[in-house]
């Protein structure tokens, strides 16, 4: 029984031990055919460092493809403590190179990890100290790829764009709204060490880093171009507090550009004030928008069919009395007796008085709040204002009265533009953006679109056909006049607002305005400038802005390649205008009758005979009195 017993331990002992050894071959057989990549992964990690390699930062372009911001390769300083032998002696060179100390320099190199990033001092070398680290051959010191943004333009388009920090991180502006998509992900150089961190004899491994995505704008670099240069002028010439411009496409929302004074360059952005490099001023600014409101005032009346442009008439007696408040005509005396027509282009505050009147509080107010005054346009930039509208339970006789000639109320720069784009488009107000499209890298394939948005129907295209026209009559015939392109229908409205501080209106203090519409008769673009409390000038924004206007609107009519119009309305001349007139065709004629017809021109001959064989210009062209006209003689 005893022998049975231990038999049968035997047996059980040696079944135990053949499952043990079963379970073992199972294991190393699982280990090496299932879970061989992922024990090696991770055993390669115990003895595998990186060198990281930056990827670079995803292009910003025009809406052509310019470049407005890019990137520049630079190389930083990394170093690997373990595989420093001489402390001192590396801490030394490489501090007389960086032109910092010694002591600082010996933290990096004794610093107990496996790979240190020589920050800030390393970081963005120039090629010249680039070469004098590479030349010492270092062991454990490592010069790695990096990119640096650039912006070739230096301050064009500075406060849309934004800039970026020192790691490449977007900061402000597009960089900071749409760094997700800008930043890429970044590579390695991968080497193998020991335990005690000395480079093993095996062959790098490079993995190549995936650069970010581009983006592409609606921007057109020649308007912003133009924008800058007259902002320039602007500062140069009046030394405003402010000025600013924005360029729109009033029938998609598309921003072909956009600029303000004072301004930054991004290259440099560390040598600017916080307040110079955070406030984009076209959609962050707040104030009174002075006449160019009474654009929107006009084309509620005619929508509600309170007043008929043409046919409705306003006698000015140069002042009101509203209430307690007398509210003065800008012109002495008054204009007398006009038609509403007339009461815009001559910007008649009286004349709005009545206008606010005949459409009421409640009216009026709705469709401040149809135009979007009030809340935010919804522009694709960050930091934009609201602008403040009275609450229609505070809006009495004089509240509606001021509002009506843009007093009183808040608004930016961004709502004026888009509620006039309304107004000129048929009547659709659209959503005003910057980014056109976003890139794939290396197929350049669009990943994400923006197409235009509709918001809402807020007049009628008959309405707004009325407001392109009448628009047109202020540059040819009332304040706007120095805007008058001739050839081109160009509309538009002058403001001049005074400034309020602390609930305090400022003496001799505006900003002022023009709103301008190209074509008139089928806008392609709005332009909006402003100059706040420009000096050594006349305080009328028709003497100021308007001539600025026109230079950009020139500029934008050969951007967008905009021909001329027929049936523009002739302009009224004022004491420092040129007559334009058309060139008769004197083809076939003598001398004789050719200078009868040509008598507001100068005439210049080439050739011989009598006859007038050819002439330039062509017979049709406008231009100004004693303009060259060549005639070509023959027989």
């Amino acid at each position: 029984m005893f022998l049975k017993n231990i038999d049968k331990r035997i047996k059980i002992f040696t079944l135990f031990l053949f499952l043990a050894f079963f379970l073992i071959i199972l294991k190393v057989f699982y280990v090496q055919i299932f879970d061989y990549k992922k024990l090696s992964y991770l055993a390669s990690d115990l003895w595998s460092r990186d060198l990281p390699v930056e990827a670079n930062r995803g292009r910003i372009l025009d809406r052509n493809g310019e470049v407005l911001a890019d990137n520049l390769t630079t190389t930083s300083l990394v170093v690997v403590p373990n595989q420093i032998k001489n402390k001192k002696k590396t801490a030394k060179a490489l501090a007389e190179i960086l032109n910092v100390s010694y002591e600082e320099m010996y933290k990096h190199v004794s610093k107990v990890t496996s790979i240190e990033r020589v920050h800030p001092e390393g970081r963005r070398l120039s090629y010249e100290i680039a070469d004098k680290i590479n030349a010492l051959n270092l062991k454990g010191v490592y010069l790695v790829k990096e990119s640096k943004r650039n912006y070739p333009y230096g301050k064009l388009l500075s406060h849309v764009l934004g800039y970026v920090g020192i790691d490449n991180q977007g900061l402000s502006g597009l960089e900071l709204q749409y760094d997700k998509y800008l930043t890429g992900e970044s590579g390695a150089i991968k080497y193998f060490s020991d335990a005690k961190g000395n480079k093993l004899d095996m062959a790098d491994i490079y993995l190549e880093p995936q650069d970010g995505m581009d983006i592409q704008l609606t921007i057109d670099i020649n308007i912003q171009k133009s924008l800058e240069r007259e902002l320039d002028n602007v500062v140069s010439m009046f030394t405003p507090d402010m000025a600013l411009a924005v360029v729109m496409n009033p029938n998609t929302g598309e921003i072909y550009g956009m600029s303000s004074r004072p301004n930054f360059d991004p290259n440099n952005y560390q040598d600017y004030k916080t307040e110079e490099l955070s406030r984009n001023l076209p959609i962050w600014a707040t104030y009174e928008p002075g006449s160019t409101q009474k654009i929107i005032t006009t084309a509620a009346a005619v929508e509600e069919k309170v007043v008929d442009l043409d046919n409705d008439h306003f006698y000015d007696a140069g002042k009101v009395k509203v209430d307690t408040a007398i509210i003065k005509c800008w012109k002495a005396g008054g204009h007398g007796a006009q038609t509403f027509m007339e009461v815009l282009q001559n910007s008649c505050n009286p004349g709005f008085v009545k206008m606010g009147q005949l459409l009421g509080k409640e009216r009026l107010f709705s469709y401040l709040d149809k135009f979007g005054f009030g809340s935010k346009t919804g522009i694709d930039l960050s930091g934009e204002g609201k602008g403040i509208i009275f609450p229609l339970s505070s809006v009495g006789n004089i509240e509606l009265a001021t509002t009506a000639f843009g007093q009183g109320i808040s608004v930016t720069p961004i709502q004026q533009v888009t509620a006039v784009s309304a107004v000129v488009n048929g009547g659709n107000l659209y959503t005003p953006y910057v980014v056109k499209n976003i890139l794939e890298k290396e197929t350049g394939n669009v990943i994400k679109q923006n197409d235009k948005k509709f918001v809402r129907k807020v007049i009628s295209n008959e309405t707004s056909k009325i407001m392109r026209r009448a628009l047109e009559n202020v540059v040819a015939l009332g304040g706007g006049r120095a805007a008058y392109i001739d050839g081109y229908r160009i509309g538009g409205k002058t403001g001049t607002a005074q400034k309020v501080e602390n609930g305090q209106y400022l003496v001799n203090n505006y900003i002022m305005s023009f709103m301008s519409v190209v074509p008139a008769n089928d806008p392609e673009a709005v332009l909006y400038l402003a100059i706040d409390n420009p000096k050594h000038t006349a305080m009328l924004s028709s003497y100021t802005t308007t001539p600025i206007a026109r230079r950009i609107l020139l500029d934008i009519i050969d951007a967008l390649d905009i021909k001329k119009q027929k049936n523009q309305i002739e302009k009224e001349l004022e004491w420092s205008d040129i007559p334009v007139y058309e060139v008769p065709n004197v083809i076939g004629k003598t001398k004789k009758e050719a200078e009868d017809l040509l008598n507001n021109f100068t005439i210049e001959y080439a050739g011989s005979g009598d006859k007038i064989i050819g002439q330039s210009p062509d017979a049709g062209t406008r231009v100004e009195q004693n303009t060259v006209i060549r005639l070509l003689l023959g027989n």
